[in-house]
């Protein structure tokens, strides 16, 4: 009996490890990818179009 309930704890404490190393993937491309998207805005800044004086 005791050997039951320890695997089967030990298969959910694996899954949700597995789970989360999927998920903190996830964030980690999803951030990149902002930072990419926020790097590429920033280079194209638009000078001043018109008269100045």
């Amino acid at each position: 009996m005791l050997t039951i309930v320890l695997t089967w704890i030990g298969a959910v404490l694996g899954l949700t490890l597995l789970v989360a190393m999927a998920a903190g993937t996830f964030v980690v491309d999803f951030d990149e990818a902002l930072r990419e998207r926020r790097s590429k805005a920033a280079e194209v800044i638009p000078g001043p179009t018109g008269p100045t004086a």
